[in-house]
């Protein structure tokens, strides 16, 4: 997965807006204005990425006894977020791609349901 892969897959999604609230190196993605995808332009560019998403607590935790580019989210709550590093190539595209799904479903389920069913 590249950067405009990752990038296409998280705006496709209903109600994702892309910020760079923190500076101009950090891409966020929110749905409804909650934060469920986060990752450095700068560390894409050297080669070492890895997107920080949302997860599941127990669910985080059979991830990283799984994968070794699972770690407990950098810069983040570390029960609730994982680091998911795609440089290794150990995990596969439909993998990332459903860690993410997890990641915006986890949000959406947070939001208060008048929210929610307008996503729907």
């Amino acid at each position: 997965m590249n950067i405009e892969n990752f990038r296409n897959y998280c705006i496709s999604k209903k109600e994702v807006t892309e910020h760079f609230p923190f500076d101009k190196d950090t891409l966020v993605f929110k749905v409804c204005n909650k934060m469920f995808a986060i990752a450095s332009l700068k560390k894409w560019e050297e080669r070492s990425a890895f997107i920080n998403l949302k997860c599941d607590p127990e669910y985080a935790q059979e991830l990283r006894a799984e994968h070794e580019s699972i770690k407990p989210g950098y810069h983040m709550h570390k029960q609730q977020w994982n680091s998911v590093y795609i440089h290794t190539q150990e995990l596969s595209p439909k993998l990332i791609t459903s860690l993410i799904d997890h990641s915006y479903d986890m949000v959406v389920k947070s939001l208060p349901k008048k929210v929610r069913d307008t996503l729907n």
